[in-house]
């Protein structure tokens, strides 16, 4: 045997020793594994052919892996090392279907597929999956696509499980009482977004595909949809069991709720470190990616095919760095759910790739290759200006509040920003110029922010008091210093109310964080009733962070949202204002009912986003989404280019007055911001959906298509639709540039169609180049170009 095989077939054994399968029998069990044909090893066979063993007259021998009562189970397909284990593919098909086995390992030593042949293609995976794993997924899990993709799914889809005989119910028959019936028993129904999303799924499935990516603004409830999901999949039997991974604590114990709400009748859901030792009997588990990561629990405790639904909250940041290996861990379908758009940075220079924006940019581009959407197009998207035009979600009211100071920081251009560690996302994100912290810190700028954002913060409809706030700061440091002012200035506007209970910070270096978090939500955070008894809403009216309660964090009575920092990252802009957007009826936390009718206007129809570094205007004017980014670097005293160091202690604070420049309040309108527009455009919809540009296609009318989108849609300031997105649209792209280079004499652009180059246009005569393309555009079918 040439020692690129023999090194392949030791590993290989390793491998199936440690996943449990047995070459001979032991004290465990009689062996499960035989070599083609039916050679049954023994460790006398061993002791006399040593790593050669497995040598015979006609080479490499297939494995054939045995149930607990000796049926074929599996067919593994051994490759040497230098061969790629897919080449094998279907040579072990033919051989697993002669003993009628589903499955299928293809394995080098060093790479290894695991193919379910009842439902895709071969899945990359780490671990050899253990007997009694693949054995439940086959006894649990039976793939039948046609099955899913012909489930009937309507807007009751979850309330079946949850009160399966709710339609007969008089209560639900007499609408006057059908609201409160609905709310005493927390049926939950699918919005008509919400339905197409799942149906988006089953369209997926029919064209053969088994990942799966939803875009969806925050609080459009992903985690209900995930639920309906969850159902369709399993009610099917083509799934027996799901992992739904987060990346924080309190999104772990935020899903564990939802899904116990939304599916207990049918379904268990258990949180995993709650369940180490029984999470197997739950068909839903929930976990954090960081708990399976710690010293790679997940290829401990688990095997491969445990879970054949792997959904990814926030797939983002849960697929990131060392997460996604465990992501790509499991084998069967994957989801992935994203309130962040996809590649909005168009290019990059190799020098930047230090700049987390473009670590942001390839993140994000990495998500859509994982989920299968190489094309930048998700397989489900509804966006924030969707939602608003809905009324499901709402715009803020931004209150641009610059001081002397920041505004004389902005005008500068000397920031540089530094990512905190991956390590711990709520790590301090540091902002550094020259005497920026010097100035920043200082005591009577942070005391201006504060007392601006108490006097113009929208108060709580029911209470009266401020409204639930959360305000990012730069640091932690900075994070004490605004929670200490906070207090003592609520200690000044409402005396003996409080107690130093106002503001909480909350950071990574705070006991308890996480918690504090969770009670935010549920509206006990210091207690609860403070101003008035029996309404329930938190005693700590605000949070002050740096980089947590961002990410997937829901809590919909919050009012106001406070940015005592610079941003630069487009996507920490949109999780954090997607904090406010929301709707809520405050009456559902009022427990009086004779307060209920005093109440004018219990409806969160709008949120505050105080800007105190023009971030908004940042991203709506002077953000370039097309062209090269980069951020301008310092230069450290003495020379060279980095950081400057951090000014001594002491040399933090700083007395010079501050005044306030600006302050004014912009309601934002349907059209949304910029950043949404660009985001989330539909321009590929548009074109398909418009009739006039349908009606020309049809007759073949490519000139009026050209007049037409150029007059009626292009660059319009609501959509800010351009000819290249044009090109990306309807199919339409390449019979359009071509007409359109001849049309404006852009001859140069001819380098992009290989059927005619400008080499072939510089050949011509020169007197003849200008007739030539005006004869092709007239007399010759350009169809035969443009394969």
């Amino acid at each position: 045997m040439a020692a690129k095989e023999a090194h392949a077939r030791i590993k290989i054994n390793r491998l199936l020793e440690e996943a449990g399968w047995r070459f001979f029998d032991d004290a465990n069990g009689k062996a499960n594994i035989q070599l083609e044909p039916n050679i049954k090893i023994t460790q006398t066979d061993i002791d006399a052919f040593g790593q050669d063993f497995e040598t015979i007259k006609d080479g490499f021998i297939d494995f054939l892996l045995l149930d607990e009562k000796g049926f074929p189970l599996l067919v593994l397909e051994a490759k040497s090392e230098d061969k790629n284990p897919l080449s094998a593919k279907e040579q072990a098909r033919k051989y697993a279907k002669a003993q009628n086995c589903r499955f299928v390992i293809l394995s080098n030593g060093n790479l290894h597929y695991f193919w379910d042949l009842s439902r895709g293609n071969p899945y990359v995976i780490t671990k050899f999956p253990e007997p009694l794993s693949v054995k439940g997924y086959e006894d649990h899990s039976q793939p039948d696509p046609d099955k899913l993709i012909n489930e009937p799914v309507k807007d009751d889809y979850i309330a079946l499980i949850q009160h399966p005989d709710y339609q007969n119910e008089a209560a639900w028959k007499n609408e006057a009482e059908r609201p409160s019936f609905i709310a005493a028993n927390k049926l939950r129904f699918l919005r008509e977004y919400q339905n197409r999303a799942v149906h988006a799924i089953q369209h997926a499935v029919r064209k053969g595909k088994d990942r799966f990516l939803f875009e969806m603004a925050t609080g459009t409830g992903k985690t209900l949809i995930s639920a309906a999901v969850i159902k369709l999949f399993l009610r099917t039997g083509n799934t027996r069991r799901v992992l739904f991974l987060v990346d924080r604590l309190e999104l772990e114990d935020q899903a564990d709720k939802a899904f116990k709400l939304l599916l207990k009748n049918d379904f268990r859901t258990v949180i995993y470190k709650e369940n180490r030792d029984d999470w197997h009997k739950a068909e839903i588990v929930v976990t954090t990616v960081q708990s399976l990561l710690f010293n790679n629990k997940y290829e401990k405790l688990f095997s491969p095919t445990d879970f054949d639904l792997v959904i990814s909250d926030e797939a983002h940041r849960s697929i990131g760095g060392n997460a996604r290996a465990v992501f790509e861990y499991f084998v069967g379908y994957k989801l992935g759910l994203t309130a962040t758009p996809r590649d909005y940075l168009k290019k990059f220079k190799q020098s930047s790739a230090c700049d987390p924006r473009e670590l942001e940019r390839r993140l994000l581009r990495d998500t859509y290759r994982t989920f299968g959407c190489e094309d930048g197009q998700p397989t489900f998207r509804y966006s924030l200006l969707d939602g608003v035009k809905d009324g499901f979600l709402i715009n803020p009211v931004v209150v641009d509040a610059r001081t002397d100071i920041t505004t004389q920081l902005l005008s500068d251009k000397g920031y540089i920003v530094e990512l905190p560690s991956d390590e711990n996302t709520d790590d301090e994100i540091a902002y550094k110029q020259r005497d920026f912290e010097k100035k920043f810190f200082s005591e009577a700028t942070n005391r201006l922010f504060c007392k601006t954002f108490l006097e113009k913060a929208l108060p709580d409809p029911v209470s009266g008091e401020i409204g639930k706030s959360i305000v990012f700061s730069v640091s932690q440091h900075h994070a004490a210093k605004l929670t200490q002012i906070l207090n003592e200035m609520a200690d000044v506007l409402f005396p003996g109310k409080y107690n130093s209970d106002f503001a909480v910070q909350v950071t990574s270096l705070v006991s308890d964080a996480q918690q504090f978090t969770i009670n935010f939500t549920n509206n006990n955070l210091m207690g609860s009733a403070n101003f008035l008894d029996g309404y329930r809403t938190s005693k700590a009216r605000v949070c002050v962070t740096v980089g947590m309660m961002t990410t997937g964090y829901d809590c919909p009575d919050l009012l106001n949202l406070c940015l005592i920092r610079p941003i630069f990252s487009p996507t920490d802009f949109i999780q954090i204002k997607g904090r406010g957007t929301r709707r809520h009826n405050f009456l559902e936390q009022l427990l009086d009912s004779d307060h209920k009718s005093m109440v004018s206007d219990p409806h969160k129809s709008r949120y505050k986003l105080f800007d105190f570094f023009a971030n908004c205007e940042y991203f709506e004017e002077e953000f370039n989404y097309d062209e090269i980014l980069k951020l301008p670097k310092l230069s450290r005293p003495g020379g060279g280019e980095g950081p400057e160091p951090p000014p001594p202690p002491g040399e933090y604070e700083n007395f010079d007055p501050d005044t306030l420049l600006i302050a004014r309040e912009t309601q934002i309108g349907l059209e949304g911001m910029k950043i949404d527009r660009m985001f989330f455009n539909k321009f590929e919809d548009r074109v398909k959906d418009d009739p006039v540009i349908k009606t020309h296609v049809e007759q073949g009318k490519w000139d009026q298509v050209i007049d037409y989108v150029n007059e009626e849609i292009m660059d319009k300031p609501e959509e800010y639709f351009t000819l290249d997105k044009l090109r990306h649209a309807a199919g339409v792209d390449r019979r359009l540039s071509m007409r359109e280079i001849i049309e404006s004499r852009r001859y140069t652009d001819l380098h992009t169609h290989p059927s005619f180059t400008m080499r072939n246009f510089r050949s011509v005569p020169k007197e003849w180049r200008a007739k030539i393309p005006e004869y092709i555009k007239d007399y010759v079918p350009l169809n035969q170009f443009m394969a």
